[in-house]
């Protein structure tokens, strides 16, 4: 489509995602110049349809962006009034005490929340600001100024045919023009991908690392429910296949968070990740406190674990990287949601300081400084170490050698290994099935465990199905021909809605993918061993549909 078929609007910032650090970004904009023409792009049919996070909420990000947040009917209500850690073998558990553990992960003062409303409610806040804000608009490709800066964004394509091709109805969709481009896209954003790649922003950085992260909603037993109570396990069902662990978050209403972390480097290509998650509910703690309730939701998505070593420049020619599309996840702790509060802040700063000096995009190097050296890099710098030892040495080291890495960052401020590497990529990661068994994993009961595709109903997600298909393979063959003699076909297994299928037997078998089902997690860009299959945003408002998550 030439530019010329397009009709563009100009912004002084155009941010992509309206997530927590998107969000951010538009209010701390308008706090600071109400003049500013600010506008923010949803791909979910609405704010909080795509968001998906535990969530217990360290309030530091919102304290520093709306310090009366308490008072303007923020949904953060359930303060965390007890926090257990477990470590689990597979019919019973070992309670980790606390005062072990470092007061980095203390949630002393933190909130369970959805984080959905969360980002509902700051929506609320930016457009009573003046932001515009347009749910349903996918950003389907970057626009570059001459000089090869980011320009803008396309937004707003509808009515491809399934061969990429004009329908019927189409619409262009329209280019939105901004003296600063911020992307908010979450893990894996697809245009965040590209103006990594493009100006090389990974240069000098780590590999990034990445878990995959399962969510159920349950409605339990009134008596079983303790309204502020954290529990998170680590060891059983995972063991020495993959890293990972467990949350049970108990919000408001006879509700729990059940939430299953798979860190994504793992080996063995038969591991099932949802699988694993199934399994973990019918550990006797769990399967007690689940029993009589039911299940109301479900949802996944990728989480960055690389953290501090991993974050790759922030800014680049034209915008900047806010949040997740960085990776600024606290892995220890599993939090992320402040960081990117706290990343949207300091990029807004940084820009409203270029505009006033009569500068426009170009590289906001301010805040790349701004969060290496503030707030977020105090948070990230002690924990660096945690996720390489666990790759490295597995759980126990993890637990042992890691607590004492941020208890010696915690009290005198250096870590006794420097700064460790993460080695390998994820995908990288995936060892041959020759080298390793096939796991036997019990069916789903119905009743505590449920298949994938039942659960997959459960996140409300739709695809127009006359649209091209957003899951794009380098090479058609290389599924078939690679993956499945080699790998044993792990994308059937990776994916946690069903996407990827082998039908047929011998000579005759064909890979499928059933993009309708797609929750937008990204792990299957993020895991698959040959790197063929590439993420891409579909058509706008589709995808999942998340309530309260």
């Amino acid at each position: 489509m030439s530019d010329s078929a397009r009709e563009t609007m100009e912004y002084d910032v155009v941010i992509v995602g309206a997530g927590p650090a998107g969000l951010s970004a538009a209010i701390r904009l308008k706090q600071l110049n109400a003049d500013l023409d600010v506008v923010v792009l949803e791909k979910g049919s609405e704010v909080g349809a795509h968001i998906l996070s535990g969530a217990v909420l360290d309030p530091s990000g919102l304290d520093a962006l709306l310090p009366d947040w308490r008072n303007m009917g923020a949904p953060i209500n359930v303060e965390v009034k007890r926090d257990e850690f477990h470590m689990l073998g597979e019919s019973g558990s070992v309670r980790i005490p606390n005062f072990l553990m470092p007061p980095l992960m203390s949630n002393h003062g933190n909130y369970i929340v959805s984080m959905g409303n969360v980002c509902r409610w700051m929506a609320e806040q930016a457009e009573a600001l003046g932001v515009e804000i347009f749910p349903g608009m996918s950003c389907s490709a970057l626009v570059y100024r001459e000089d090869g800066s980011v320009k803008g964004v396309v937004a707003g394509e509808f009515g491809l045919n399934t061969d990429g091709t004009p329908g019927p109805n189409y619409e262009p969709g329209m280019e939105l023009h901004g003296k600063y481009v911020l992307l908010g896209e979450g893990v894996r954003g697809s245009l965040s991908k590209q103006v990594i790649e493009k100006f090389a922003l990974d240069g000098d950085s780590d590999v990034q690392k990445y878990g995959l992260g399962m969510k159920e909603i349950w409605e339990i037993d009134p008596a079983k429910h303790q309204q502020g109570k954290v529990v998170h396990t680590m060891g059983w069902p995972l063991g020495g296949n993959a890293g990972g662990g467990s949350f049970i978050y108990h919000l408001d209403n006879n509700q729990v968070y059940v939430g299953f972390v798979v860190h994504l480097n793992y080996a063995n290509p038969y591991l099932f990740p949802y699988m694993e998650f199934q399994r973990f509910k019918h550990h006797p703690m769990v399967a007690e406190l689940l029993e009589g309730g039911k299940r109301v939701a479900y949802g996944a998505r990728a989480i960055s674990e690389g953290g501090w070593q991993s974050l790759p420049k922030l800014a680049f020619p034209g915008g900047a990287l806010l949040g997740c599309s960085a990776g600024m996840v606290n892995v220890p702790r599993i939090k992320g949601n402040h960081n990117a509060m706290l990343s949207g802040k300091a990029a807004a700063e940084a820009i409203v300081e270029a505009l006033a000096a009569g500068r426009s995009a170009d590289v906001l190097d301010g805040y790349d400084g701004a969060v290496r050296d503030g707030a977020i890099g105090r948070d990230l710098r002690p924990v660096r170490n945690v996720k390489p030892l666990w790759s490295r040495f597995g759980l126990l080291a993890s637990l042992t050698v890691g607590g004492l890495d941020m208890w010696t960052n915690n009290l005198f401020g250096f870590s006794l290994f420097g700064t460790l590497k993460h080695q390998k990529t994820d995908a990288e990661a995936t060892e041959l099935a020759e080298q390793h068994k096939p796991i036997d994993y019990p069916r789903p009961d119905g009743v505590l465990s449920f298949d994938r595709l039942t659960n997959v109903s459960f996140s409300m997600t739709n695809h127009e199905e006359n649209q091209p298909c957003h899951l794009k393979l380098r090479d058609a063959d290389t599924p078939v021909k690679v993956n499945l003699p080699l790998y044993a076909g792990p994308s059937a297994r990776y994916c946690p809605a069903g996407v990827y299928e082998f039908v047929g037997e011998g000579e005759a078998v064909k890979f499928q993918i059933n993009f309708q089902n797609c929750v937008h997690c990204k792990t299957c860009d993020i895991k698959d061993p040959s790197q063929n299959i590439v993420w891409t945003t579909p058509q706008g408002g589709d995808g999942p549909n998340y309530p309260n998550m």
